[in-house]
């Protein structure tokens, strides 16, 4: 996926989980849970939803790592990289 298939992915997945999301609204460097008032288990959802539809796996170890939609991006680009260069 690209760069912006990605991203769309993430808002996509946002969009499900929190209906009232206004895409445009969102700060991509600003902390997705305060922005979008998620709770544990909503963020949770959005996770395990990102790795469904990316096919990434989004360890817990790494979840304050993809804080921001910005860091979830480069997050899912790093690790799709990692999974293609092996």
């Amino acid at each position: 996926m690209t760069t912006d298939q990605l991203r769309q992915t993430a808002l996509d997945v946002l969009g499900t989980i929190a209906p009232e999301t206004d895409a445009t609204a969102i700060d991509p460097d600003g902390d997705l849970r305060a922005q979008l008032d998620l709770d544990s288990f909503d963020f949770l959802n959005v996770l395990v939803e990102l790795s469904e539809r990316t096919g990434i796996e989004i360890p817990e170890t790494d979840y304050e790592q993809v804080s921001t939609l910005n860091d979830c991006v480069a997050y899912l680009e790093a690790r799709q990289a990692a999974a293609t260069s092996r």
